[in-house]
């Protein structure tokens, strides 16, 4: 009798469990779902649960969610920067940057991350670094405008600077970004800093598509004629119909 009471009640406990484990695989992509989970199941469902204490401005409880969904899964970069935002958050400098560090070798996906790991490199005085992740939250057509004009000051606004210099980089590198950097650049990067790095990336090779080219110029020039006239000129020898 005792053995049967045993038995089923083991077969209850698996049950359990595997709803448990079930409903957290699910949470993977319905964040609504993460908090039915039970605490000491949570997997996929505890980036949910660390993302929004982020988001809810508890910095310590952040830092324990964070932590929490470390442990349990190590390995995404999106993880590690979470707990890196949640240390920035704390104002705990040193632990941010250890995680920084090794989430570095992976790269980072998460717009949130992304933001809070830009700023602790700004404040860090690390310039490349922030104009990495600047170009990163530039790619992502989720990343609102005005974020971006918020930042680009601060990231790009030193004339031939560090920050100047990587975004330069990560244009050159990244043919099939150039229509994205030729009309979103023109409206939301600080004029003389996008003409600075237009001509920059003509100068190391970049073919731009002379009509998109064209056309950020007109638009730069809405916004700061000598911006305008720097990029035109820059671009005279690829695109010579620039200034018609």
């Amino acid at each position: 009798m005792i053995g049967r009471i045993i038995w089923f009640a083991t077969l209850a406990a698996l049950a359990l469990l595997t709803a448990g484990l079930q409903l957290d695989m699910q949470s993977k992509g319905t964040a609504q779902l993460a908090r039915a989970v039970p605490a000491p199941l949570r997997s996929y469902a505890q980036t949910h649960i660390a993302h929004a204490a982020l988001q809810a401005g508890d910095a310590q409880l952040a830092v324990a969610e964070a932590k929490r969904l470390v442990r349990r899964r190590p390995l995404p970069a999106e993880n590690l920067t979470l707990l890196a935002a949640a240390h920035a958050r704390a104002g705990e400098v040193d632990q941010a940057t250890q995680a920084i560090r090794i989430a570095g070798q992976r790269g980072w996906r998460e717009g949130a991350a992304q933001e809070a790991v830009l700023r602790l490199a700004l404040s860090a005085g690390d310039d490349a670094e922030a104009a990495r992740r600047y170009a990163a939250l530039f790619l992502r057509p989720q990343t609102p405008d005005r974020l971006l004009e918020e930042l680009g000051p601060a990231v790009m606004g030193e004339a031939g600077g560090l920050g100047q210099q990587t975004v330069i980089a990560v244009v050159v590198g990244g043919e099939r970004w150039h229509p994205q950097f030729l009309r979103r650049g023109a409206s939301v990067m600080p004029p003389a800093a996008f003409s600075a790095i237009a001509a920059g990336s003509l100068a190391k090779g970049a073919q731009f598509d002379c009509t998109q080219l064209k056309q950020s110029a007109a638009a730069i020039a809405q916004r700061d004629a000598g911006a305008a006239s720097t990029l035109r000129a820059a671009a005279a020898r690829r695109c010579p119909d620039i200034t018609g």
